[in-house]
């Protein structure tokens, strides 16, 4: 009995800080994929609310009105999630946050008044479809698109101090006395972080609902309804993708010259040297040499700095002593998280140019299946693309949490009890995942049998019709006389919609 007791406290007694790690990672790439959907959903049902009311379009209309729906859900989704993963900072990370929350926290403070800002006006939003008039009620989405952006940055701003910390005064004891919090949200990493996070939000939302209407259209739903949803999200990540990429090269470059060790381990530089060559997959070895991949000679110096190009030299891992950069695994985590984030970039971002040059020849989407195919395919895709993004930018900082100042292991928790917790959120978080996607499914299932909405169910209509007022036998017969356009809704049954041709000319 007693040998039994020792072993279970040996087995619960593990190393806290790779359960610890594992969990926040877990967490993060889960709550993710949220983000997306909460940063530029509201944008998209905008831009169909907006030819809606402007062009008295009924499926736009039906478009904005389903959309705002899902929306809700989604971010309601992730309001939970992201409330786990700040519980965390002070479950996994306490020592962290004791030494660094004066400053880490002032970027969550924004967040927090942009979140609530959020919230507030998707209630509006939703609430106003039948209580508003149509332009009123389109304004009230217009901060939820506002505090959505501002949101995501403050979320950055937070994640790019912890790479670039700055606006801090400590004392002898290492011990923070003073912050300035205008240089700590707006520091060294933030801008290009930022835009990197914001952009990547409407490239990965609008794949991932154009993608849902791809696969509606490849089983052969090809209404104008259909069409519609997929031409206004796939066109928001059409103008995303290369915006993304020369979004991306600066970052890289920003990386080059503030984080040597970083972009040393996205190349696989061992040493110090120049006409560094790109290697396409590829490994490092523990004796510190590279085997396997396409090396693509010196392009790696010449993208790092192109006035000097092949010359360029770049710093290699062994300029700084082991326990300062990542491990050999580490390092082969962050090169092949890179090869899968410009590899499906690039893929995105060609798909992104069949689409544009098909509208500028032909005005119209591609007829392709083909096309379709990859469409349907572009949502995981992108999040896959997202979530290597985000595995280079925080494995590629390791062994620190705070860059050059703290290390993750003097961060981490000492209760070694953290796998349970582990196991606990990894089984919730599963749970809250498959009920998410049940009921965004059964929502596309009840909008598809309700097949639209008859006109007295139509927003911006009222909520019961008028009695008729009773006939006078002595009054002829009258023709009716036209709405007013301030009572009227804005897509009238008797109006025909607009050819397939006409889709957002």
């Amino acid at each position: 009995m007693i040998a039994t007791f020792e072993g279970l406290a040996a087995f619960a007694a593990v190393d806290p800080v790779p359960w610890a790690r594992a969990q926040m990672a877990f967490t993060l790439m889960f709550h993710i994929i949220l983000v997306p959907l909460g940063v530029s959903w509201a944008f998209m049902t905008l831009i169909a609310n907006y030819r809606a009311v402007k062009h008295s379009d009924r499926d736009a209309l039906m478009l904005a009105q389903r959309w705002s729906k899902y929306m809700a859900v989604t971010f309601a989704v992730g309001a939970v999630t992201g409330t786990v993963l700040s519980f965390e900072f002070g479950l996994l990370w306490p020592r962290f946050m004791g030494q660094w929350g004066e400053a880490f926290g002032v970027p969550f403070a924004f967040e927090g008044l942009f979140f609530f800002t959020e919230a507030i006006f998707i209630a509006l939003y939703i609430f106003g479809w039948r209580r508003l008039k149509p332009w009123a009620h389109f304004w009230t989405g217009v901060p939820i698109v506002v505090a959505g952006i501002f949101g995501s940055v403050s979320v950055v701003a937070a994640n790019a101090w912890m790479n670039a910390p700055t606006g801090f005064t400590t004392d002898s004891a290492g011990t923070v006395v003073s912050v300035d919090p205008v240089r700590v949200i707006f520091n060294d990493a933030m801008p290009l972080q930022a835009a990197h996070m914001v952009v990547a939000a409407y490239l990965v939302g609008g794949f991932l609902i154009a993608s849902v209407y791809a696969t509606a259209m490849l089983r052969g739903r090809t209404d104008r309804y259909h069409r519609l949803g997929f031409i206004i999200a796939f066109s928001v990540a059409a103008v995303a993708t290369p915006i993304q990429m020369g979004v991306g090269d600066s970052l890289a470059r920003w990386v080059y010259t503030n984080q040597p060790v970083k972009f040393a381990a996205i190349e696989l530089v061992p040493t110090t040297s120049s006409d560094v060559p790109e290697t396409i997959l590829g490994r490092l070895n523990d004796d510190g040499t590279v085997s396997g991949g396409i090396p693509l000679p010196g392009l790696a110096s010449w993208l790092s700095d192109p006035s000097t190009g092949r010359a360029t030299v770049v710093q290699g891992l062994d300029t700084v002593p082991p326990d300062a950069r990542p491990t050999v695994g580490q390092v082969n985590i962050v090169h092949l998280a890179w090869d899968v984030m410009v590899g499906l970039g690039t893929l995105l971002f060609l798909l992104s140019a069949w689409y544009g040059l098909c509208w500028i020849i032909r005005r119209r989407m591609p007829a392709s299946r083909w096309f379709l195919r990859v469409a349907a395919a572009s949502g995981v895709l992108a999040v896959i693309a997202m979530e290597a993004g985000w595995i280079v930018t925080e494995v590629g900082r390791q062994p620190w949490i705070v860059y050059e100042l703290m290390k993750v292991e003097g961060a981490a928790t000492g209760n070694t009890g953290v796998w349970i917790s582990f196991g606990a959120v990894v089984l919730l978080y599963l749970a809250v995942g498959i009920t998410t996607i049940l009921v965004l499914r059964g929502m596309s299932r009840r909008f598809r049998r309700a097949g639209g909405f008859v006109d007295l169910e139509t927003p911006y209509s009222p909520s019961t019709p008028s009695a008729p007022p009773a006939p006078s036998a002595s009054s002829a017969p009258s023709t009716p006389s036209a709405p007013s356009a301030s009572s009227a809704p804005p897509t009238s049954p008797e109006k025909a919609s607009p050819a397939p041709e006409e889709e957002l000319r």
